[in-house]
């Protein structure tokens, strides 16, 4: 837990057809051999990311690509796994060369800024290359940063390198805070942290880690207990916290024994406001009441796990949502970081905190969900909801 989460980094990607110098331009940014390199077409396969720090910009996460002229079945779902990257970043390379440069790179070009907040185009081998003006002012029109470098001679690397720090760092890639604005300095916040089979062994989990230090980033205190220490360490404390964040497992029990004066909230809810659209997750989780006999419900995990014998997305989500509804639901499951699923058959999606994802790819895919006019939410607010402490644990943020 010493390095910052990839989803907190700067997420950069580097597109441009096969051979065009992706591979060689992160390795001559990073100083060494990151990517594979190779004069074969279609060397780097599937997305490929790295974590890394540019100073002045800090931490950052770089996708290598697949070329986006990748040709035949196997090239078609390349392109496909490529084009998939766009919702995760926020700032988009696109390298190429005077020479080729058409309206494969124009197209990507204006399918990118659709999404991602910086777009920087790279004509590389500028040691071998004629420099094309019209090709350049095409771009100056458009407001799209450029610059001629070679990879092979590092020409222009250092300015390259400047022009991501001066265009990374205007771009803002999480909220500022988590619970900051629902804190004052030297408040007391507690946190009811189970430790259970699915814990790490010697160390919290992602989201408490990272509340811990909002926590204390907002010069407020923190106070870790496991949910039988609860009772106890609310009677030892002077004054009341000012707010309690437990784990969605246990919201029941901790509802019950946190009173109604003290705000109480869970870090999966949390999270949905950091990742995701807050608002867009209540009026999804509303929606569990809709649900009909033979309704399938998608439950989508970002990351993959190894899944425990009683899991929460595989076992007790399902379990509780008919439990609470009394339907004949089906549940599918989808994990990792490519969303290729039909959600148009879904009644309802219901997603994972995010903790692995960042906030741009969590908004693609609730985007992607409204497209279809398939309601959202997560496992926090699904979970209270069935276990009848939705609007006290979503009151702290009032909606």
């Amino acid at each position: 837990m010493n390095q910052t989460p990839a989803a907190n980094r700067l997420q950069i990607g580097i597109f441009g057809r096969r051979n065009a110098g992706k591979s060689s331009l992160i390795n001559a940014l990073t100083g060494q051999n990151t990517a594979i390199v190779d004069t074969t077409p279609g060397t780097t396969t599937d997305p490929v990311g790295k974590a890394m720090e540019i100073a002045g910009i800090g931490p950052v996460f770089i996708y290598d690509t697949a070329g986006i002229d990748d040709v035949g079945e196997l090239g078609g779902k390349r392109v496909a796994r490529t084009k998939e990257v766009i919702h995760k970043i926020n700032l988009a390379v696109v390298v190429t060369t005077f020479s080729t440069f058409d309206n494969l790179e124009s197209e990507l070009i204006a399918e990118l800024k659709k999404t991602v907040d910086s777009v920087v185009v790279v004509f590389n081998k500028s040691d071998v290359a004629v420099r094309d003006e019209e090709k350049e002012n095409a771009l100056k029109q458009k407001g799209i940063s450029y610059i001629s470098l070679s990879c092979t001679t590092r020409e222009n690397i250092d300015k390259f390198r400047t022009m991501l720090v001066e265009t990374g760092s205007k771009i803002n890639v999480e909220n500022s805070t988590i619970i900051g604005d629902l804190i004052n300095q030297g408040d007391v916040v507690m946190l009811v942290v189970p430790i259970d089979l699915g814990a790490p062994k010697g160390r919290l989990i992602l989201p408490q880690v990272q509340v811990i230090r909002d926590i204390l980033d907002n010069d407020a205190v923190t106070v870790t207990v496991k949910e039988r220490e609860l009772v106890h360490a609310l009677e030892e404390l002077k004054n009341p916290p000012a707010l309690v964040i437990c784990d969605s497992q246990v919201v029941l029990k901790v509802s019950g024994d946190v009173p109604d004066s003290i705000p109480l909230t869970t870090f999966s809810i949390l999270f949905s406001r950091l990742k995701g659209d807050f608002k867009e997750f209540v009026n999804g989780t509303r929606h569990i009441d809709k649900l009909k006999d033979g309704d399938r419900v998608l439950i989508m995990e970002a990351c993959t796990h190894h899944a425990q014998s009683d899991d929460i997305g595989r076992v007790k989500i399902p379990r509780w949502i008919r439990q609470y509804t009394g339907k004949n639901l089906e549940f599918d499951i989808v994990t990792g970081p490519y969303m290729d699923k039909d959600l148009s058959k879904y009644g309802l999606i219901i997603s994972c905190g995010a903790c692995m994802i960042n906030r741009k790819e969590m908004l693609s895919r609730i985007d992607s969900s409204k497209n279809v006019s398939v309601p959202i939410t997560n496992y926090g607010m699904a979970i209270s909801y069935t276990q009848g402490v939705f609007e006290r644990v979503v009151k702290p943020f009032k909606v």
